[in-house]
């Protein structure tokens, strides 16, 4: 049977969205990729930011709109390409995201020891037997073995429709205009030389734009500081719960699938021995883990218990930031404070009171380097190119450095 033509609206671009191929909304459609509408797309950016609200869902839809439009602009320019090509280009930029865990970037490596890349992949790998192999081509993009290179790169590089989907997407939901970029401009200014993706000479200002929006949006939105604390408490919570787990305490929720993972590490292996556990792993949402901090609230174990009620009610840690770490002196002595606020032990103030290190770069020249095409028929790379971007700006990473405690020994 027939799927029918489907019409999305996206109000990040202010238009529409056409699903045109069966099996693209067959893939859509598909309780894999349902569950991205029960994960947030920046996690708990939104007790920042209350707009960020938005999901995988919505994010692997707008890199889908994106795709759409950089592979007719391709066309246009006279780049060969097949309706298999395309199609496999789309299915792989869908479903780029597709393994991420319950609260997205926050929570990867703590269910499973796994990167959200790897669990994606063993979704697809699912999915194509499901459709009979028809995911073939879009699996070789992703992986980057199909023979035309450039299509990998608009799925995974340094300008991909990744990329350029989150950066607009995530400043329009938080308010946060630093993250506006051009982004019809630099696909309309994309093109392929030497099996690589390159962009037009004309389209350099834009570049430049994308690379100091990304990096500003990192500092005031994705490390935000208040953002970063939270994830910190999140993850302390998790580790708590699987510590407690590990000693034989269901947590309340023995019955439920978000148990089975904080009482196990699994592994790569585990997945490809156990069939059934993906399945197991894709019954997990953002839902779940809220859930069960509400009722670990009244848990009996007190770290447990005061770290959910913190989080359910954003009572969250206070944080610093400086340039060079933190002294042992200084973080023994809010551990020592924080038990005797809590009249803990030693080992459970350091889920309270800790450091951690923030690291954040515009540009990574061992990645796949974003070139300019000039009139002359000459790529040079983006550093080499632009006036305002030298290799010094580009290369040069931040690094900070931050210690989080509670907000009552704050002074």
């Amino acid at each position: 049977m027939t799927n029918k033509r489907k019409i999305i609206n996206d109000p990040v671009y202010d238009g529409f969205l056409t699903i045109e191929d069966d099996i693209i909304f067959d893939v859509l459609s598909h309780p894999f990729f349902q569950r991205q509408r029960r994960i947030k797309q920046l996690g708990l950016t939104c007790l920042v930011y209350p707009g960020a609200m938005h999901t995988r869902f919505s994010h692997m839809l707008g890199a889908l709109n994106l795709m759409n439009r950089a592979l007719d602009v391709l066309k246009v320019k006279g780049i060969k390409l097949t309706e298999e090509e395309v199609l496999g280009a789309k299915l792989a930029i869908l479903m780029h995201d597709i393994g991420h865990g319950p609260f997205s970037h926050t929570s990867e490596h703590t269910l499973v020891d796994l990167p959200h890349e790897l669990c994606s992949r063993l979704f697809m790998d699912w999915l194509n037997v499901e459709f009979g192999g028809r995911l073939r081509t879009a699996i070789q993009i992703f992986d980057d073995t199909y023979p035309k290179h450039f299509l990998h790169q608009l799925v995974s590089s340094q300008l991909d429709m990744d990329r350029l989907d989150y950066l607009g997407r995530d400043s329009f939901f938080t308010g946060v205009s630093e993250g506006i970029v051009g982004t019809d401009r630099i696909i309309n200014m994309l093109n392929v030389r030497d099996d690589r993706l390159v962009v037009d000479e004309k389209g350099i200002y834009s570049v430049e734009k994308f690379i100091i929006s990304r990096r500003l949006m990192y500092w005031q939105v994705y490390m935000h500081k208040t953002v970063v604390a939270a994830d910190t408490l999140l993850l302390n919570i998790l580790a708590r719960a699987r510590e407690l787990a590990a000693q034989g305490d269901t947590l309340g929720i023995e019955q439920a699938p978000l148990y089975d993972f904080l009482s196990h590490h699994y592994t790569l292996q585990d997945f490809e021995q156990d069939g059934q556990l993906l399945e197991r792993f894709a019954m997990i949402d953002d839902s779940d883990i809220d859930c069960a901090m509400k009722g670990w609230v009244r848990h009996g174990d007190k770290v447990l218990s005061t770290l959910s009620e913190h989080l359910v009610n954003r009572h969250i840690s206070a944080i610093r930031v400086a340039d060079k770490p933190f002294e042992s002196a200084m973080v023994a002595e809010l551990q020592e404070r924080t038990q005797r606020l809590f009249d803990i032990g030693r080992h459970e103030s350091e889920y309270f009171v800790n450091t951690g290190i923030l690291r954040n770069h515009a540009y990574d020249y061992n990645d796949q380097e974003i070139r300019v095409l000039f009139k002359d028929g000459t790529c040079r790379d983006i550093g080499d190119a632009s006036d305002q971007l030298d290799r010094h700006f580009l290369e040069k990473q931040v690094t900070k450095y931050f210690i989080y405690f509670p907000k009552e020994l704050k002074a």
